[in-house]
């Protein structure tokens, strides 16, 4: 049976049995992917102009060949100098690497660095501005990836128009590093795509955990927060497993819990809608399992309660200083302690007053 784990996204520790299913369907993803390369790779060969050189592509024919017979034989994600897997999140993003990080050249090493920094300039260009306004609608978030790049998603999408809908979403993909950036990626395209469409909330919601299925292999999932703000101070919310967002109000913090599966876990999936309204003062705190989880030296978890008790006292505040409260109590507590995770907070925030709209 699946155990609960403190992984991020709200990852479950697998049994032996299941690992090893996991496994399977991996590498039956993999070569699915080695096979449709081949496939490309043997077309551009024969359609290569007469004299133009096929050496490059011959070379990498051959290298797609060996992946698929280290697949035969039983030792495809293996590294050969140490023996051990090589990195998943490396097949996910190369499936032809054969060496673990540990085992590189210093040369594969630079070029990996490079790569990674590229990643995160890319990764960093599909956050949106840090700070928006929509009407009285005030929003600011902080996000910390654990490294260069990071599985953690937020988004801020706007309505064309001053008569919509702000749509604000926080989510955590399950698994760290490249292959958590890749499909955070994934979800931003996926989102961005479906917010205009005008489906309901509901709908959005099944639409993307549909196509995130589909196109993606078993074990990959997230979870996720989606709201959409309207001019009046009323929030529609829907979660898909994510850990609850704090309404903080005159007298106190209200928890807003999951209403949902993670996106991607089963192929038909409902998400019951909730609706909040924000009077003035009020804000929506947003955050990931990075924040929660994060640990002091004596293995203590930060935890809800605690970034409850934070936001309590300060109802009214503006994003700006509700996001350095948070951030200041959480680095007291961790006492120098170096974040495990990705760490996320967004701040929706209804202003005193009415400001200014989009486009206004």
């Amino acid at each position: 049976m699946a155990k609960a784990d403190s992984g991020g996204a709200g990852v479950v520790r697998m049994s032996t049995s299941e690992g090893t299913e996991m496994a399977s369907q991996a590498n039956a993803y993999f070569r699915e992917q080695i096979e449709k390369r081949r496939e490309e790779l043997t077309t551009a060969i024969a359609s290569a102009p007469a004299g133009a050189s096929k050496a490059p592509y011959l070379e990498l024919l051959q290298e797609v060949d060996s992946a698929l017979d280290r697949m035969d034989e039983g030792t495809y994600g293996i590294c050969p100098a140490c023996h051990d897997p090589v990195e998943k999140e490396r097949l996910l993003a190369d499936p032809l690497t054969t060496m673990c990080i540990d085992h590189l050249t210093e040369k594969d090493r630079r070029a990996l660095e490079h790569d990674l920094e590229s990643a995160s300039k890319v990764q960093r260009g599909l956050l949106p501005e840090k700070i928006l306004w929509y009407g009285d609608w005030h929003v600011q978030y902080e996000y910390r990836p654990m490294g260069l790049v990071g599985g953690d998603y937020c988004d801020l999408i706007a309505p064309k128009n001053g008569d919509g809908k702000l749509v604000f979403l926080l989510g955590d993909v399950a698994g760290k590093g490249v292959a958590a950036s890749l499909l955070m990626s994934h979800l931003h395209a996926m989102f961005r795509s479906l917010a205009g469409v005008g489906l309901a909330l509901g709908e959005l919601l099944e639409t993307a955990n549909r196509v995130f299925c589909e196109s993606t292999f078993a074990g990959q999932y997230a979870t996720l927060v989606c709201g959409r703000a309207a001019r009046d101070g009323e929030i529609e919310i829907a979660s898909a497993g994510h850990l609850p967002a704090l309404h903080v109000r005159e007298g106190g913090v209200k928890q807003i819990s999951a209403t949902g599966l993670p996106l991607g876990m089963f192929l038909n999936a409902n998400y019951e809608v909730g609706r909040v309204k924000l009077e003035r003062g009020d804000s929506l705190l947003l955050f990931t399992d990075g924040i929660s989880e994060a640990q002091n030296p004596d293995g203590n978890e930060y935890g809800v309660l605690r970034l409850s008790s934070v936001l309590g006292e300060r109802h009214r505040w503006a994003p700006k200083e509700l996001l350095g409260a948070c951030a200041r109590d959480l680095e007291r507590f961790a006492a120098g302690s170096k974040a495990a995770d990705d760490q996320t907070l967004m701040v929706v925030h209804r202003a005193e007053v009415e400001t200014r709209a989009i486009g206004e």
